[in-house]
């Protein structure tokens, strides 16, 4: 029997709407949102507390933003997927996310018609 693994995934917007809305897209992909976070400094302790496979991590955040999470991320021991989305549309080149620790950039507005699923999967080495 084939038994799909379970994704853990932490959602980070300082939005809460925006928050449910992704939670409820993830779950309806089978990914599992195991903690919500408004703002980078609580994304961090998330990330700490729960160990997530990945994240999707808002760019704007009232705190710290997107990038800087992801680079304070990447310094750690086995870091989550990272998933960036905002409503700008993307400024950097895939070679600057990829330095930061991001995975994929994902438009708020193309989040529903993205493959959230294998944006989570981590490629093997």
């Amino acid at each position: 029997m084939l038994r799909l693994m379970c994704i853990d995934i932490v959602v980070v917007d300082d939005d809460p709407g925006f928050r449910r809305i992704a939670t409820t897209l993830l779950t309806a992909r089978g990914l599992r949102v195991v903690a919500e976070s408004g703002d980078g400094a609580s994304a961090l302790a998330a990330v700490r507390e729960h160990r997530p496979d990945g994240l999707l991590l808002d760019l704007h955040l009232p705190d710290l933003d997107g990038l800087s999470v992801a680079r304070r991320l990447t310094e750690e021991d086995d870091p989550p997927r990272i998933v960036l989305t905002s409503t700008d549309k993307s400024l950097w080149s895939q070679e600057e996310l990829r330095r930061a620790g991001i995975a994929s950039f994902v438009a708020k507005d193309r989040l529903f018609d993205a493959d959230l699923r294998s944006l989570f999967t981590r490629s093997a080495p």
